[in-house]
């Protein structure tokens, strides 16, 4: 059975570009939407311009009633008759109420090696902490941010020039392999982790 997937967006949205190319042939699932909290992300056109159907369901209307915002997601991602969600690039946290409804049906991708540095300036923070290592993680969401089930990692080594730009540069390319190969795998119903490193990039 093809599953559907909802695509959920702030940005560019470079990596659901990823995910959205990697749904052909005898993948398992299809994107149904690419939904964007901020009417001017960028993201949206690409999707557009890749034949998948967008929707806008901007926050700031709705102030600090964050469920009432959660609630015309969660209508705009089933009226696509979406099965599984991604998160990617979506800069708004999640309320329990909107995770619930998704629980065990929803990925998100973190740049950093989790559990190490959840939340903003990852690269930034591995820097400071003199990692040798960095990269992506891709987890299940559930109500801890950044805490889920951790369901695949890319890693690269930190070089002695980089910079949190550079290195943002860097694990960019792992963060376009990892999240589609793990998407292909959780439609399937397969949460086996993927680990990638530089050679496999």
């Amino acid at each position: 059975m093809t599953r559907k997937v909802a695509i959920l967006i702030s940005g560019g949205g470079s990596n659901m570009v990823s995910l959205v190319r990697s749904m052909t042939g005898d993948h398992p699932a299809r994107p149904s939407l690419v939904l964007s909290n901020r009417p001017d992300a960028g993201g949206l056109l690409k999707a557009a311009d890749l034949g998948v159907t967008t929707a806008v369901v901007d926050h700031k209307p709705y102030g600090s009633n964050r469920e009432g915002f959660e609630a015309e997601l969660i209508a705009a991602i089933e009226a696509s008759e979406a099965d599984l969600v991604c998160l990617a690039g979506f800069m708004r946290v999640l309320t329990p109420y909107f995770v619930g409804h998704w629980a065990g049906r929803m990925l998100n991708i973190h740049p950093s090696l989790l559990p190490k540095y959840k939340g903003l300036h990852t690269h930034a923070r591995a820097l400071e902490a003199g990692d040798t290592e960095h990269g992506c993680s891709v987890h299940e969401v559930t109500a801890e941010l950044d805490g889920g089930p951790i369901l695949g990692q890319a890693r690269l080594p930190i070089l002695s020039g980089d910079t949190p730009d550079t290195l943002a540069a860097r694990v960019l390319p792992l963060e376009h392999r990892l999240y589609p190969a793990v998407l292909r795998r959780y439609a399937t119903g397969d949460r086996t982790p993927i680990l990638l490193t530089t050679a496999d990039a």
